[in-house]
């Protein structure tokens, strides 16, 4: 396969990782698709699946708008992006009406931007429990980016609270990254139980985007075993593509970037371009 890039930074012999029919196929539309990236157990890999899958859609020349909205901000601080700084953040887009062109910052990587996270984010869902509308002003302030963009990743909180549930209501889709362990499936479970419950009450248009396994590690039977399991409850809903455990992808973040500016040529800057290309090839067949 032929990665297709054109990022000037990157080796000109940069072998392409996306076959050639997928790069194209994203016509452009009047609203962005936004794809919410939730499960409610930390330490799944939802926010290096958020960082690396928007940089990889980034690299197919897609316009990628990623929305940090947990309080760690480690999507922020994985981009090279202060989360303590004065400038605005996705904390004023729901605390008051500031729209979310107003809160955008370029990233080092061409074509993906950020609304940053902030650390008042911690108290946000108190401050929510008494606001109007609550549940949707993360909805209401996307509004004006209009067609900017083709993707919206929202990162969310590891928890189904008030700033997850803004997520949910503003995405058209929910990606679930899911962790090769003995307890993956009963998480899952209740997200999906959750994910059902916004869509009869809140959001209509809701779906699920897909499951993508992360740190899969082949070594061990147990991964095999739930990786099995999962595809047996959800079929197709599970993307083909595994994100194996790789160092690379460990340190990448404590740099400030993406495993696929740290290192393109690992196995996990591999794993996130063949994801991202899996993930376009199904948004095309959807929209034939």
């Amino acid at each position: 396969m032929v990665l297709f890039c054109s990022w000037s930074q990157l080796p000109v012999s940069m072998p392409q990782m996306i076959e050639p029919e997928t790069v194209l196929m994203t016509q452009p539309t009047s609203r962005p698709r936004i794809i919410a990236i939730a499960n409610q157990k930390g330490g799944v890999g939802k926010t290096t699946t958020a960082v690396n899958l928007a940089t990889a859609l980034a690299a197919n020349e897609m316009r990628v708008l990623l929305v940090d909205i947990d309080a760690q901000g480690n999507a922020s601080t994985g981009l090279d992006i202060d989360k303590d700084s004065e400038k605005p953040t996705v904390y004023d887009l729901l605390a008051s009406e500031m729209t979310a062109t107003d809160a955008i910052v370029r990233t080092i990587v061409p074509g993906l931007d950020l609304i940053p996270a902030s650390m008042h984010l911690a108290g946000a869902e108190l401050e929510l429990l008494e606001a109007d509308n609550r549940e949707y002003r993360l909805s209401e302030s996307l509004k004006s980016i209009g067609d900017t963009y083709d993707y919206v990743l929202i990162d969310c909180p590891p928890a189904l609270g008030l700033l997850t549930l803004n997520a949910l209501c503003a995405a058209d889709s929910v990606l679930v990254p899911l962790q090769c362990e003995f307890y993956a499936l009963e998480g899952l479970s209740h997200l999906v139980r959750t994910i059902e419950r916004i869509r009869q009450n809140l959001n209509p248009s809701l779906e699920i985007q897909g499951v993508v396994l992360t740190m899969f590690d082949r070594r061990n039977n147990l991964s095999d075993m739930v990786a099995s399991d999962v595809r047996e409850h959800f079929g197709d809903k599970v993307y083909k593509t595994v994100i194996p455990r790789n160092v690379r992808i460990s340190e990448a973040p404590s740099y400030g970037k993406p495993v696929l500016l740290y290192d393109w040529r690992c196995a996990g800057s591999k794993a996130y371009i063949h994801l991202a290309g899996e993930i376009l090839k199904r948004e095309r067949e959807h929209r034939a």
